[in-house]
């Protein structure tokens, strides 16, 4: 039965890949901001009653999807935004009414506030993207089971249980984050030929250290097979602490780069912004110097003032807006997978490079299709195993 879900899954989101996401909405943080026009009638929905299509022309309720989006903005440039664009692409094409809101600070009081301040708006179904909302997951699950809660890249989980529970108005979505992290490696190092990567990321978690070692073992498969010489220190790699620092992440970035760095990998929400900034000034000022962005394709948060270079050598892209706009659409079609936790891969779509890197020569371009397609045929394996560098120091 897994694999029939797995199967399914995979061609739902391949198809989703297909179209292409809208932009974004300026509303207040202290309240749910409308994506689209306010329904005259609110009703919760659970999930003995998911057959229910929301549609005005049948007379029934809009379905409202409501992103909670903790203290990160919808135009993030990654995680969060991808989600929002997700909702935003559920609003005109299966016209359902969304909205999102931030929480006053991280903690699992303010995000589980911030969830009941979407109940309260009248939002049957609420997105939350990214592994802070654990906790909080958790408790909203049981706190609202006429809602449906979606969440991305986590699971539900009391902090003190050994495993999660995922409730019946609750799908989990994860991803096999390594494969993504081992093509943006394998594609960068095969494009640079030399150097020195490094990587800065937001909080340490078991989600993030997936991309980190899939990244490693890319560039270690491009050195070992493809004659480059990419060398690669644990300590280059870094954690922030944070999502939402772009400033400390361009003096993280500056340090890395007058260190010799000349490429990072920058999986950290808004604080990568602060990378980008920095490997721009220094590529306006004639340095060859690089990043790597993660979940939103990133090129043009690398462009230089020409407006035609930019500093972004790829992405590895999380489909993260597909995933929710695939579950809403489920729903939509009484398939609403209540219990569930998915997990999605390179074989699905979920994850990939974007489909054009201006910066890659067709020569690289090709090889890391044909990567793409080992890793999604399973001729080769990307280990989940955080892999030791040593040897590449």
């Amino acid at each position: 039965m897994k694999k029939l879900l797995s199967l399914f899954v995979s061609i739902c989101l391949l198809l989703a890949c297909l179209t292409a996401c809208g932009g974004n909405t300026d509303t207040p943080d202290d309240q749910p901001a409308d994506g689209g026009q306010a329904s005259e009638e609110e009703t919760g929905t659970g999930t003995e009653e998911e057959t229910e299509t929301a549609s005005d022309e049948a007379g029934q309720t809009t379905l409202k999807v409501g992103l909670c989006c903790g203290t990160s903005s919808i135009d993030d440039k990654s995680f969060i935004q991808s989600a929002w664009e997700g909702l935003q692409r559920a609003e005109e094409e299966l016209g359902v009414e969304i909205g999102y809101l931030q929480s006053s600070d991280d903690s699992t009081t303010a995000t589980v506030e911030a969830i009941g301040d979407l109940v309260d708006a009248g939002y049957q179904m609420i997105v939350m993207p990214g592994f802070s909302f654990q906790q909080a997951a958790f408790e909203a699950q049981s706190l609202y089971p006429d809602v449906m809660f979606v969440t991305i890249d986590t699971a539900p989980q009391d902090a003190d249980a050994d495993t999660y529970y995922i409730a019946d108005n609750t799908v989990a979505i994860d991803y096999d984050a390594e494969q993504g992290g081992f093509l943006a490696g394998f594609g960068s190092a095969l494009q640079l030929k030399e150097g020195e990567f490094g990587g800065l990321f937001g909080v340490e978690t078991d989600h993030t250290k997936l991309f980190i070692t899939g990244f490693m073992q890319g560039v270690i498969y491009a050195n070992e097979n493809y004659g480059t010489d990419i060398h690669l220190n644990a300590d280059n790699f870094v954690w922030s602490g944070t999502y939402s620092d772009a400033a400390l992440g361009q003096q993280i970035a500056a340090q890395m780069y007058e260190n010799g760095i000349n490429l990072i990998y920058a999986a950290a929400g808004s604080t990568s912004l602060g990378a980008f900034n920095e490997a721009k000034s220094r590529a306006e000022n004639g340095e060859s110097v690089w990043v790597v962005g993660c979940d939103s394709d990133q090129y043009e948060d690398g462009l230089l003032s020409d407006g035609e270079h930019s500093v972004t050598m790829t992405t590895t892209m999380k489909q993260v807006g597909n995933s929710a706009y695939y579950v809403i659409e489920q729903y939509l079609n009484g398939n609403y997978p209540g219990g569930e936790y998915l997990v999605l891969d390179v074989a699905s779509g979920a994850l990939s490079c974007p489909e054009v890197n201006p910066n890659f020569s067709e020569e690289t371009q090709a090889l890391v299709d044909e990567m793409t397609e080992k890793i999604a045929s399973g001729e080769y394996v990307v280990s989940k195993e955080m892999v030791d560098v040593t040897a590449w120091n």
